[in-house]
Formats: C-alpha cells, sequence, structure tokens
C-alpha cells in the first residue's frame, strides 16, 4: 500500500461503511485503504423492514457508505437512505453515500406526459436523508448533478 494513504488516516477520522448490495467491494476499499470496515448490524424485521444500528463512534467523523440500488433496487434504496439518517443522527461530520451503480438514473427527464422525473427524486431523497456527497460512478445523464443539493462525484 502507498505510504501517503496510510499516513493520512492515521488520525482515525474516516469511517466506512457496507450496506448488503456489495458487502465484498466495501471490504476490498477498506484493505486498499488498510482501514477496518464500520462496525454496523443490519437486521430485519419480520414484516420485512430494515434496522441499522451503527456500532462505531461517528461523532465528527468523515462516513461513506458503499451500497449500490442494483436489485433489488427498492430494498437496496431503502437500506442506503436508512443508513445515511442513522449516520447523521449519530453525529457524523460528513457523509458520502459511495454508489457504484445508481438505480433509477435512467428516468432523468420527462419525455411524455404525466411521468415522474424519478431520478431527480430519488437524489432529492438521498439528500433529505443525510447526504452531503454523492459518489456515483456511469450515471446515465450527467444532469443528475444539478437535481439536488448534495454535491455530486462522478
Amino acid at each position: 500500500m502507498d505510504k501517503g494513504l496510510t499516513g493520512m488516516f492515521l488520525n482515525d477520522n474516516l469511517k466506512i461503511f457496507s450496506g448488503s448490495s456489495n458487502p465484498a467491494l466495501a471490504v476490498e476499499v477498506c484493505k486498499y485503504l488498510g482501514l477496518p470496515i464500520g462496525g454496523a448490524k443490519i437486521s430485519t424485521f419480520p414484516d420485512g423492514e430494515k434496522l441499522i444500528r451503527i456500532e462505531d463512534d461517528v461523532r465528527g467523523r468523515d462516513c461513506f457508505v458503499v451500497q449500490s440500488t442494483c436489485r433489488p433496487q427498492d430494498e437496496h434504496l431503502m437500506e442506503l437512505l436508512i443508513y445515511l439518517d442513522c449516520l447523521r443522527r449519530a453525529s457524523a461530520k460528513r457523509i458520502t453515500a459511495v454508489m457504484p451503480y445508481f438505480g433509477y438514473a435512467r428516468q432523468d427527464r420527462k419525455d411524455e406526459g404525466r411521468v415522474p422525473i424519478t431520478a431527480k427524486l430519488v437524489a432529492n431523497v438521498i439528500t433529505t436523508a443525510g447526504a452531503d456527497r454523492v459518489l456515483a460512478i456511469d450515471l446515465h445523464a450527467h444532469q443528475l448533478q444539478g437535481s439536488s443539493t448534495s454535491r455530486w462525484i462522478i
């Protein structure tokens, strides 16, 4: 590993958490950065609702949540929103949603009457839930960057 990266994180201000969409990716990112993966417990109630409990102290820290909105899109999106809200309520300094796949990105414009612009809706909901920044890969259209108040990094 590059010694510059190691020295950058010695102050323990960075926490990386994984959603259930791709835990292997989050583990590889943490391994590359020389950081432990953030402690969190994701459980499901009998009716299908998710509960996320952050087990690490995140107060004043820069937190990242690695979570795609791949299949099942709605379940993974809801899990991301709960994660973001949980980190915000735990007083994280800055929260970044790392989304290797951004579901609903194709629904980025109103091409006929009586249809939603779902990409904008999802971007706004992610911001409202607590994301200060969104790191997305290969969005369908760059116009999504202007869809919300979060800073989008593509």
